[in-house]
């Protein structure tokens, strides 16, 4: 997994509440593309018209922000299904952080899992930043700082896990976070095999 530590660029305001996981990515895109192919079809359900042409008023198409590496958005983002694709789309895309006013819960666990950082900001300061990132202007992200750096200089901290955090600086899931203990592991298995044998007989 690709370590965050900073991340600076345009930031996106796509500042809608509720934007849900089918949203995201649609799950026929999920059942015919592979992980890494899943980008070009993320948000495709606000991006384009029925007819599949681009939407012109969407602020994802607008040449400002087609690959920002940031997207804000409003209340509940990510909410709806427990699809991990949802993360692995937006990735896919370029987006490395979403700033939002809350998110979805399993969305924002699963964006630890996938080197993304979702940072929650109270809704005024969310809104400020909205409008000073409106023209483009990059908005810098700091993991190690805690910090949101807006257009113009003002910052804003953010709050985060620890453990969350030191992992994501480590570019770290929680599979590789257990691997880090295997020998561990593997002692107190060897120990737990002489102390209590009968557990670990195959069953008939």
């Amino acid at each position: 997994m690709t370590p965050f530590t900073t991340v600076t660029g345009p930031a996106a305001p796509l500042m809608l509440d509720n934007v849900d996981t089918d949203t995201v990515i649609r799950i026929e895109r999920l059942a015919a593309f592979e992980r890494g192919q899943l980008g070009p079809y993320a948000m495709e359900a606000l991006r384009l018209r029925p007819d599949g042409s681009e939407d012109p008023g969407c602020v994802l198409n607008q040449p400002a922000f087609r690959g920002a590496p940031i997207l804000l958005a409003g209340r509940n983002f990510g909410c709806g299904s427990s699809r991990e694709g949802a993360v692995w789309a937006l990735a896919g895309s370029g987006v490395r952080c979403v700033i939002a006013e809350s998110f979805g819960d399993i969305f924002f666990n699963n964006c630890f899992q996938n080197g993304m950082l979702p940072v929650a900001l109270p809704r005024d300061a969310l809104d400020a930043l909205a409008a000073l990132a409106a023209d483009g202007s990059a908005v810098g992200v700091d993991l190690q700082r805690n910090e949101v750096v807006f257009p113009g200089g003002r910052v804003q901290g953010f709050a985060i896990d620890p453990m969350k955090r030191a992992a994501l600086l480590d570019g770290l899931d929680d599979v590789s976070r257990t691997l880090q203990r295997r020998d561990t592991i593997l002692a107190w298995q060897a120990a737990d095999r002489l102390a209590r044998p009968w557990v670990w007989e195959p069953v008939a």
